[in-house]
């Protein structure tokens, strides 16, 4: 039986709408890209550097699981292009704060991607 509160958007406008929205939901001076997953219909791939000198970059991938939620994963952490350890409490923090734009993100285009 088909789930009846799937996504019904096309990846491309999903993409559109989270590139003109995250911007605006994040930190005025960290910069974002955003990529449809070539493999997942259902899935854009998040690329986030940090402001500053830390030169930290942040890869997620962020899954749909119906109209309204979507799944964070941490991908890969890097600083000055080589990946480090995301354990430590001041990648942490930052993980946990990009994780939360990017709900704030999904939440703002929730009229664009419910059924």
């Amino acid at each position: 039986m088909a789930n009846k509160d799937e996504l019904r958007i096309s990846q491309g406008r999903l993409e559109d709408a989270w590139r003109r929205t995250l911007p605006i939901v994040m930190n005025k001076t960290d910069q974002s890209q955003v990529m449809s997953d070539g493999a997942d219909d259902k899935a854009l791939r998040i690329h986030i550097k940090t402001a500053g000198h830390q030169m930290y970059a942040f890869d997620f991938k962020v899954t749909y699981e119906d109209s309204r939620e979507i799944r964070v994963e941490l991908v890969d952490v890097e600083r000055d292009g080589k990946t480090i350890d995301e354990r430590p409490d001041t990648v942490q923090q930052l993980i946990e704060d990009y994780t939360r734009h990017l709900h704030e993100c999904a939440q703002q285009l929730h009229d664009l991607t419910k059924a």
